[in-house]
């Protein structure tokens, strides 16, 4: 174990030990249907890496439990405890939808009376005509292409027991906020949410985003395997789109695959590079856990928030 800064610092093998031996039962299939694309999860991961985080998880809820039951004492006011809300950052491409749906998963397991919902921040982009009214189509993913006055409107409903909560609904495919449809959050015990901006602090706003959190993680990596990761997805997502004329990325498919990646690199580097250098990277030590990870989505390190 390393001591830096804000964290305690685990290899792999160290963070293994903590609880690691009595993991829920996954199945290579179930790790299949939720693993993203160009993502790799193991049954050893399971084991190693996301255990010991759903135990840790499970320390901080039940103590989040046992606060506002102290809190409803001091008030002399029964009520239901409000959901808790578990953050997860980090870069595009980088894995945070498969640790999303892994511990969504693991934490239905491990409390099979309470509900457990997974919702993701794209949902709350502004659709592209938006954007494009803007001017700001070529910035999408950064802070001002989201609507953060409804996201935090949702995460305040959600927080407050306000009853059944709708958030819009976004498509990869057409790489859009699908009109007319949205995701169904209803009364979570635990919600998970996912996206690259949670963790973020806008300028001049009164309340952010992660101040609904009771628990966040971060997932790193050196960018350059992130460019790696992205670049080899954007190739699957090529193979997959061909015979699809409704799939965004049907034009890239069908067209000249080199200047198709030459489009991508350059995403990468004026967009997706410079949203994470700005404004994702430096929310990192915000979180309660960072899961690094290296070649082959390998998470060879573990931080831990010390306060």
């Amino acid at each position: 174990m390393k001591s830096e800064m804000n964290y305690f610092t685990f290899s792999r093998a160290e963070w293994a030990t903590f609880h690691a031996h009595n993991f829920a039962s996954v199945t290579d299939a179930e790790l299949s249907s939720l693993r993203s694309l160009n993502d790799e999860v193991s049954l050893d991961d399971v084991k190693t890496i996301y255990s010991p985080l759903r135990h840790l998880i499970h320390i901080r809820y039940r103590d989040y439990l046992q606060a506002e039951f102290n809190l409803s004492q001091f008030l002399g006011v029964r009520q239901p405890p409000h959901p808790f809300i578990i953050g997860i950052a980090g870069s595009v491409a980088v894995g945070k939808s498969t640790t999303a749906r892994l511990l969504q998963l693991l934490l239905s397991r491990a409390y099979p009376d309470k509900r457990i919902q997974l919702i993701t921040t794209d949902g709350f982009l502004y659709p592209n005509a938006e954007l494009i009214k803007r001017g700001i189509l070529d910035r999408k993913g950064f802070p001002e292409s989201y609507d953060m006055n409804l996201l935090i409107h949702f995460l305040n409903n959600v927080k407050n027991n306000s009853g059944i909560v709708r958030a819009p609904k976004y498509s990869h495919q057409i790489y859009d906020v699908v009109p007319g449809e949205s995701d169904i959050i209803d009364h979570p015990d635990i919600l998970i949410v996912e996206g690259i901006n949670v963790l973020q602090l806008p300028s001049q706003e009164p309340i952010y985003i992660s101040d609904y959190f009771d628990f966040s993680v971060y997932i790193d990596a050196d960018p350059t395997l992130i460019e790696q990761w992205y670049l080899e997805r954007f190739g699957m997502l090529l193979d997959t789109a061909f015979t699809d004329p409704t799939n965004y990325y049907y034009q890239y498919a069908i067209g000249d695959r080199e200047a198709a990646f030459k489009m991508a690199r350059r995403v990468w580097r004026d967009v997706n590079l410079k949203n994470l250098n700005e404004y994702i990277l430096p929310t990192k030590n915000r979180a309660d856990v960072i899961l690094h990870k290296t070649a082959h989505h390998l998470i060879d390190e573990v931080g831990l928030r010390k306060f």
